[in-house]
């Protein structure tokens, strides 16, 4: 009726109703989630989901809230308010029993410590460049079925005979940025593929990040553990090339769901997930379309032929393993390897 009067329109204040959100209040509190949480999720190994399962319930985050970031009881919001957060931010709180470790190890929970303070320190460094890196299970190039539905109507063979080929996928992943990186080869991945696609990438990102030291986190596989010779030569002379300190930090046994590029991996097998991969182009096709973070990654394709087995005699790892700093009681799981210019 005054608008009827005087015609004039009177702005309402609907925006200004309730209650403001959690992160309005409180600018750094989904970051701060993040970061308590961030080292503790999972991947399901199976990459029968996307998911990201989170062991904390929403009552520990608050509490670690409290005692790590410096937040106070009376301004953090309800367990409640915090488990919704958790769901938006995609954490999941469940048990999966298939994702349970079949073994421990003594070092385990050290080499836990160990990992999640390198990167936490890494992470909070602009110096510094954190990546994760892994080679995923052998894909067979043929009509078999890789499980999942299609729209398509696609037809598979009943059983995976002589497949016409097959790729291996390498990837790394930033997990700051969310940036993927994906190589596909049909002889092995083994340690010189690794270093080689690491002697590719390293000048790039020097120039984009410029960084000094490269923290790489890895799941202590075959052909890049802290025993295999041949990779921690390259990687000694990849250091020395390029002028950058090395960090391996390596996640315990049977727990490599924990690596950061088993997400990456969990949703490229659910992308092709129902597809008939029956010739490379539609193989690195599909890989090209994924999105991880609404990112698209690169993806080339290895031509070469690597050779395995290869090792470095005893006399000569002498020299290399003068060159590594392994810390004292997980020489295996951490290893620092530092510029021969620096080290005096």
């Amino acid at each position: 009726m005054a608008e009827l009067l005087s015609g004039q329109v009177i702005k309402d204040r609907f925006d200004q109703r309730g209650r403001r959100r959690a992160e309005e209040l409180l600018p750094y509190l989904l970051e701060d989630i993040r970061s308590i949480v961030e080292p503790s999720v999972q991947t399901d190994p199976t990459f029968r989901s996307t998911r990201i399962y989170c062991p904390l319930s929403a009552k520990e985050v608050r509490n670690r809230l409290m005692s790590r970031c410096g937040y106070t009881d009376a301004e953090l919001p309800s367990v409640r308010t915090l488990r919704n957060k958790l769901n938006d931010l995609g954490y999941e709180l469940r048990k999966v029993r298939k994702c349970r470790p079949q073994k421990r190890i003594p070092e385990t929970d050290a080499i836990f410590e160990e990992v999640h303070g390198i990167n936490q320190a890494s992470d909070q460094d602009e110096k510094v460049l954190r990546i994760s890196l892994d080679t995923k299970a052998t894909v067979k190039i043929g009509p078999f079925s890789r499980g999942g539905y299609s729209r398509q109507g696609e037809k598979a063979c009943d059983h995976d005979f002589q497949p016409e080929t097959t790729l291996t996928p390498f990837g790394i992943l930033l997990p700051q940025t969310g940036e993927t990186h994906l190589w596909f080869c049909q002889s092995k991945v083994t340690a010189d593929f690794m270093v080689d696609r690491l002697e590719e990438k390293i000048p790039q990102w020097k120039q984009r990040f410029d960084f000094h030291t490269l923290v790489i986190n890895a799941d202590n596989g075959p052909e890049n553990s802290g025993h295999r010779t041949q990779w921690l030569k390259r990687l000694v002379e990849l250091c020395d090339a390029q002028q950058v300190t090395i960090q391996l930090a390596y996640y315990p046994p049977y727990h490599s769901k924990y690596n950061p590029v088993e997400r990456m991996w969990g949703v490229l097998e659910n992308h092709w997930r129902g597809e008939i991969l029956d010739s490379v182009a539609k193989t690195l096709g599909l890989a090209r379309s994924m999105t991880y973070r609404g990112i698209k990654p690169t993806v080339r394709k290895i031509t070469r032929t690597y050779r395995k087995g290869i090792s470095v005699a005893k006399k000569f790892m002498r020299h290399i393993e003068a060159r590594l700093e392994r810390t004292e009681g997980l020489e295996y799981w951490s290893i620092k390897i530092v510029p021969q210019s620096q080290t005096g």
